[in-house]
């Protein structure tokens, strides 16, 4: 596979209402997309990076540097025999996994397309559909919290997770809980904003039956998430300490967590995702698919994942009316608590040009010579 040319496209899309969590509040998703042009045709990728280095290192301009400066000239000097050669291409530049993950999904976008294969099939996938759940940021207050839940249940979510914060925890979970009842599979992400003086306090999340918390303390703190695991019932997640298939197999042998969010971006693509997925699976540990408020492309592509036999909880794959207004593919629909795994080539989806076009602040285009 030879890539004759890589662009990169930066587009700003508002989201349909702010979504807040413990590091900060967004209101339109500034995003870099990345499509290749092959000798077998083309793909297109999508970084999760965050505009600020909020939730992880990584931010979405930096990604953008890195791919420019480094990742892309790596690719343009010579042909790739398969995407997962691309792995070892890139091995001098350390980290910068989302930036990684992003031209990763676009090289396999093509090669799949080129052999009539979709990323679910390549990939493992099971399912050809996959349950949902949905994010609710923190509200405004408690009443707003439960008109924002009201909604999503109605709409048929199978799965309701809360962010949460110091002095927004027990008072939203205990009034959802009251509000919907034990039947509701309920959730919840602290997004590392608690610290090992808080395990008393978590603790009074044992009260409310949930599927698990999510990601309580420093993602390089697996010692606190083992002390919690040991003091609470309820199952412990990680998500922002999960980088890797071995960090994952490390943090479950230690027993800081029963459950994993995988989430590709993070990890370094989709190929690493699938290794996560088979650790956990050798290991009896379900996992889930997380979200990154992404556009139909990268939900396209984490639709695909989520297909995989391990992912046992639903996800945060949400219907693309979740966060916008207008998608920039065909909009993910939820049915019956669903969403369809696309099974075309590729990621199954292709961008509308209108109305990316009309969404895109920048881009370049870096030829090979």
């Amino acid at each position: 596979m030879k890539i004759e040319l890589v662009e990169l496209r930066r587009i700003a899309i508002p989201l349909v209402r702010p979504f807040r969590t413990s590091f900060g509040t967004q209101t339109e998703r500034d995003i870099l997309l990345v499509r290749v042009v092959t000798d077998v045709g083309e793909g297109w990728g999508e970084c999760v990076a965050l505009s600020d280095p909020v939730y992880s290192s990584e931010y979405v301009s930096g990604a953008h540097q890195v791919l420019r400066d480094y990742l892309v000239p790596q690719v343009l000097t010579a042909p790739l025999s398969s995407t997962r050669r691309l792995a070892e291409r890139t091995s001098s530049v350390v980290g910068h996994r989302m930036a990684k993950a992003a031209l990763e999904t676009a090289l396999l976008d093509a090669e799949l397309r080129a052999a009539s294969m979709s990323m679910a099939t390549y990939l493992g996938g099971t399912r050809d559909r996959v349950d949902c759940g949905v994010s609710v940021g923190i509200a405004a207050s408690v009443p707003a919290l439960l008109d924002e839940v009201r909604g999503y249940v109605e709409e048929g979510y199978r799965r309701i997770k809360l962010k949460v914060e110091p002095g927004w925890d027990i008072e939203p979970v205990a009034a959802v809980r009251a509000e919907f009842g034990e039947e509701l599979l309920l959730q919840v992400d602290a997004n590392t904003a608690y610290t090992a003086a808080d395990v008393r306090h978590l603790a009074r999340f044992d009260e409310f039956g949930l599927l698990l918390i999510e990601q309580p303390f420093d993602e390089e703190d697996i010692e606190s998430h083992r002390v919690l695991a040991e003091a609470i019932s309820t199952p412990v997640c990680l998500d922002e300490s999960v980088v890797s298939a071995a960090s994952a197999a490390d943090a479950i042998r230690r027993g800081a967590c029963t459950v994993v969010n995988i989430k590709a971006g993070r990890v370094g693509g989709y190929l690493e995702a699938a290794r996560v997925h088979d650790v956990c699976v050798a290991l009896a540990v379900p996992v889930w698919c997380g979200g990154m408020l992404e556009t139909g492309l990268g939900r396209a592509a984490n639709v695909a994942l989520a297909s995989l036999p391990g992912f046992t909880l639903p996800g945060d794959t949400s219907a693309s009316s979740r966060y916008y207004r207008e998608d920039i593919t065909e909009p993910f629909v939820l049915q019956d608590g669903r969403l369809a795994v696309p099974q075309g080539p590729g990621i199954g989806v292709l961008p509308r040009m209108d109305v990316l076009d009309a969404v895109t602040t920048s881009r370049e285009e870096l030829a090979a010579r």
